[in-house]
C-alpha cells in the first residue's frame, strides 16, 4: 500500500503511519533498526528503497527516505508518502521530499519519525558527503554507509573516503568484494604455503570495489600491487605458483587458475546492491580491516 500525502507536516504523517502500523498489526519493537536514505537525486529513489526492501528482510527497519524537492520555492514545504505492506518489505517505508527552505533541514525533519532505543543507520546510495559523520544526517547515526561505485568519479570517491573516515563509516564497494576476499583467502590455505611476492587487479575503471580489493592487499603482502584496466581478474604470484581467478565482466562464474593444477569453475556473481546493504547493516561497530584496505590504495601502482 502507497499513501500520498501531498504539502503535509510531519505530524500528520507520523499520524497516519500509526494508524496504518495499527491497522496492519505491526509493532514498533519488531523494527530493530532505523535506515535513512539520502539520494542526491529523484532518479536514485526506487532503486534505493528495492534496495532497503530486500534488506529489511534480513532487518526489519523502518526507512526514510529524504528526497530532495525543488530548494529555489519562496515557501517551505513538506511531501510525504508512506508505503508499507508489499510495497515496503519487512518494514515501513516514509517518503519525505524537501522543498524551499526545508531543503536544507533534512535532520530536523527526520528527527520525529526516528524509532526510540534503536541504532539509526545513513545511507547516501550516490553522491555523498565529504565526511559523513560531519553531515547534519551523519551525526543522527552510528553507522553511515557510502557507496563511491555510484559517485561522479569513483575513483576519487573511494581515495576520498580515507580522508573524511570516522569509525563507523562504510562503503558498499566494499561488501561488493567480500566473497572475492574470501575466495582468495582460501586459496592461501592450501599448499605450498608460500608468501605472495605480487599481486595484479585488473577490470574496469569505474569500479571502485577493485581498488579497494588492491588497497586490501597491498596492506597483506609484502611486495608489489598493481592496479590495471582490462579484463576481470585478480593474480597471487608466488614463488613456484601463480593464482589467477578470473570472471567475464558479466558473467556469474569465476574460474580459479594455479600452476599445474586443473582449472576450478566457483561462482562468484556480481554482488546486488540490497545485498551488500544487508551484509553492512548486520554490524554496526568500526571495521578495522575496511579502514585498513582504504589506507593501502596509497601504496598500490597504477598501469
Amino acid at each position: 500500500m502507497i499513501v500520498d500525502m501531498p504539502d503535509t507536516s510531519t505530524g500528520a504523517v507520523n499520524k497516519k503511519l500509526d494508524s496504518l502500523r495499527t491497522e496492519g498489526g505491526a509493532i514498533t519493537m519488531a523494527r530493530v533498526l532505523t535506515l535513512v536514505i539520502a539520494p542526491d537525486t529523484s532518479a536514485m529513489l526506487e532503486d534505493s528503497i528495492e534496495a532497503a526492501n530486500s534488506a529489511s528482510h534480513e532487518h526489519p527497519c523502518r526507512v526514510i527516505v529524504v528526497v530532495p524537492g525543488d530548494p529555489d520555492a519562496a515557501e517551505p514545504k513538506l511531501d510525504g508518502q508512506i508505503r508499507v505492506g508489499h510495497d515496503a518489505g519487512s518494514g515501513e517505508v516514509v517518503v519525505l521530499t524537501l522543498s524551499g527552505p526545508l531543503a536544507n533541514q533534512a535532520s530536523s525533519v527526520v528527527m520525529p519519525f526516528l524509532l526510540p532505543d534503536t541504532p539509526v543507520v545513513a545511507w547516501w546510495p550516490a553522491v555523498a558527503p565529504a565526511i559523513p559523520a560531519e553531515d547534519p544526517l551523519g551525526q543522527l547515526a552510528i553507522r553511515r554507509i557510502t557507496d563511491a561505485t555510484n559517485g561522479v568519479d569513483p575513483l576519487d570517491s573511494i581515495k576520498g573516503r580515507l580522508e573524511g573516515y570516522t569509525a563507523g563509516d562504510t562503503d558498499l564497494a566494499w561488501s561488493r568484494i567480500t566473497y572475492w576476499r574470501a575466495l582468495l583467502t582460501s586459496t592461501l590455505d592450501q599448499a605450498p604455503f608460500e608468501p605472495i611476492t605480487s599481486a595484479l587487479v585488473s577490470g574496469l575503471k569505474t569500479e571502485p570495489s577493485l581498488d579497494v580489493l588492491a588497497g586490501w592487499l597491498a596492506t597483506r603482502i609484502d611486495g608489489p600491487v598493481q592496479r590495471a584496466y582490462g579484463d576481470l581478474k585478480v593474480e597471487l604470484v608466488r614463488p613456484t605458483e601463480t593464482i589467477t581467478l578470473s570472471r567475464p565482466q558479466t558473467g556469474v562464474t569465476a574460474t580459479l587458475t594455479r600452476t599445474a593444477r586443473p582449472d576450478a569453475k566457483v561462482p562468484l556473481a556480481r554482488r546486488e546492491t540490497g545485498e551488500c546493504l544487508a551484509e553492512d547493516l548486520r554490524r554496526l561497530d568500526a571495521d578495522d580491516i575496511y579502514l585498513s584496505a582504504l589506507q593501502g590504495i596509497d601504496k598500490v601502482h597504477y598501469i
